[in-house]
């Protein structure tokens, strides 16, 4: 086999390998006081292990969340504080504000970038408020931990094509599901006005096809 051919089946292996984020470790002075403000927050606390020479790892997972978050004593280099933009999705930039908010954090207030794309670097170009329209990746809000390590909540309601694979839908919790379903609903009342006020007997098929196509980028029924 030449060279050429090795790499093109290795190219190949790879792109046959799933590789999920598993782990995001972040740089914390005082291991007790970022575990009282995860666990506070209500991420679940999933081990806290002591080695040799003060070693010591505390793992917490947001709820909802396939990747979790790692910090202790001797596990990053990294100045405290140094990890910013990380981001939390959520399904109701509000409710998730609100929630944040009443187990502790300081949070920003909601807002959108000038430019209705991502957000720029820092507090710049921020507005207040949800993205006008509500266009899902386009509405946040921020807080920090006490190292000043820096999170922020971004609203997606739809994926963009390919970010699930269009023959189904994942959805990580409850809440996320309900929101889902509540979109659909919305969106179905209006389906229904369009066909002059007629109840439509295959609602669940349509809610079936709306939520999938939302999660998934494809085009949702009308």
């Amino acid at each position: 086999m030449t060279i050429q051919q090795r790499n093109a089946q290795s190219a190949t292996a790879v792109n046959d390998i799933d590789m999920k984020l598993e782990v995001v470790v972040i740089p914390v002075s005082d291991v007790d006081r970022a575990k009282a403000f995860y666990t506070g927050l209500g991420w679940r606390l999933d081990a806290d292990v002591s080695g040799a020479d003060g070693f010591r790892v505390v793992q917490v997972t947001p709820p909802g969340s396939p990747c979790s978050v790692i910090f202790g004593r001797n596990v990053t280099a990294a100045v405290p504080g140094s990890a910013q933009g990380l981001h939390l999705i959520v399904s109701d930039i509000e409710i998730a504000h609100a929630a944040l908010a009443a187990r502790g954090a300081e949070m920003s207030d909601v807002f959108h970038d000038e430019g209705g794309v991502f957000h720029h670097k820092g507090t710049d170009r921020r507005l207040h408020g949800p993205h006008p329209s509500r266009a899902t990746y386009g509405s946040f809000a921020s807080f920090k931990d006490p190292d000043g390590n820096g999170w922020l909540l971004q609203e997606v309601t739809a994926r963009l094509p390919g970010r699930i694979d269009a023959k189904g839908a994942t959805f990580s919790s409850a809440p996320d599901l309900a929101n889902a379903l509540r979109r659909a609903a919305n969106a179905h009342g209006e389906h229904e006005k369009r066909m002059g006020g007629i109840h439509d007997e295959a609602w669940p098929d349509w809610y079936a096809e709306y939520v999938v196509s939302e999660q998934s980028g494809s085009t949702p029924p009308t």
